[in-house]
């Protein structure tokens, strides 16, 4: 490694991690003061408090480390521009574009770690953050607070037509209790079946107490009973992960409204389970999944869009005081949080295509970053 290179990530790195310190304290003691009275009605001792904080860390990443990036970036920068270290590097021969690529390295390799954070990580630290919330006030209901009731859902994949429903559903164990399932096979053929119990073990659903009723054909006018003690239906290709992102999904799109739109807060796997098993959802869930499905994309490569920005913009400013830059991003930084708002927004309403509404801000301001470092002299 370069020493130019080495010296610029140092200064670059050193501005990150005190921005993305005082970005972690302000939100923790925004967040603390404004959920308090929850808090203390959750019974939560401190070190509870502590222990709920660092798994709800994950959840503030995708917001922190690009403005965090962004303003280290242009604080070193207009350092860097204000002692005339930029002009001396472009004397000497390097370029606009080589001064950049440093940053770009450090920004992908940003990027890359908060896609892996926001797929993997983020999702089982919400959920222990919330069990650390509730350990305290649900000493009754305990072990049964993850079953899941009045389960529905349709598998739709061509030849697939089956609609599910159980009174009782174990995630945790992909168990079943009063088990309800139509299944519409070619020629109208129609298979009802009830069951008392339905487990996944070893790849296979198996049925339980079952009474199923039978239609051979569409003409037939008559349903044929049949009593089965266990019933294994290798058929049924729906899956416990595909169920739980049924429910993930559903759930969180009938609760849309009190989400916040930048949080593109569904992991791509989910995402993916929940449109294999509906290949054609209706049009007001396609929208908003697939802005969803964009912005898990987006959002982590707004660390490569900061880069194309702040270096032309520093590169401009000249020997302006530093705190210009810290200016810049916060100006920048509301202006890409505003469109991006709208874009999620417009998108999970279908008022633009769903790749408009969550790749808007990255296009428009990557547009502007290489027609500033074009006109960079």
């Amino acid at each position: 490694m370069r020493l130019l290179t080495r010296y610029q990530l140092r200064e670059c790195l050193t501005a990150l991690v005190y921005c993305f310190g005082a970005f972690l304290m302000l939100w923790i003691a925004f967040d603390l003061f404004s959920e308090l009275r929850d808090l203390q009605e959750s019974r939560l001792r401190g070190i509870d408090i502590v222990e709920h904080y660092f798994f709800r860390i994950p959840e503030f990443l995708p917001v922190a480390v690009p403005v965090a990036l962004l303003l280290a970036l242009l604080y070193a920068l207009t350092n860097h521009a204000r002692h005339n270290e930029i002009t001396a590097m472009r004397a000497a021969g390097v370029s606009l574009w080589r001064v950049t690529l440093p940053y770009l390295a450090l920004a992908t390799l940003a990027a890359l770690a908060l896609f892996f954070v926001n797929e993997y990580v983020s999702p089982k630290s919400g959920v222990r953050a919330e069990e650390i919330l509730t350990r305290r006030v649900q000493k009754t209901t305990g072990g049964q607070r993850h079953l899941v009731k009045d389960l529905k859902f349709h598998n739709s994949r061509p030849g697939e037509d089956r609609h599910w429903h159980a009174g009782i559903y174990n995630p945790r164990t992909a168990e079943m209790h009063r088990v309800h399932v139509l299944w519409t096979l070619a020629g109208g053929a129609q298979r009802d079946i009830t069951a008392e119990r339905a487990v996944y073990t070893n790849g296979v659903w198996v049925f339980h107490g079952v009474r199923e009723l039978r239609r051979d054909h569409a003409q037939d006018p008559t349903l044929t009973p049949v009593a089965h003690p266990v019933l294994r239906l290798p058929e049924f290709t729906e899956t416990p992960e595909e169920i739980r992102s049924e429910i993930d999904i559903s759930e969180r799109f009938r609760a849309r409204a009190s989400f916040k739109t930048r949080r593109a807060d569904l992991p791509i796997g989910l995402i993916l389970d929940y449109l294999r098993l509906h290949p054609n959802p209706r049009r007001d869930v396609s929208a908003w999944l697939r802005t969803k499905l964009h912005g898990r994309i987006a959002g982590p490569l707004a660390c490569v869009v900061v880069v194309v920005i702040a270096v032309p913009f520093a590169a401009r400013s000249g020997r302006r005081n530093v705190f210009v830059g810290v200016a810049a991003s916060i100006v920048i930084f509301f202006a890409y949080y505003l469109l991006q708002q709208l874009g999620f927004a417009y998108g999970e309403a279908g008022g633009i295509p769903p790749w408009v509404g969550a790749w808007l801000p990255n296009i428009l301001f990557t547009a502007v970053g290489l027609w500033m470092m074009v006109r960079v002299r």
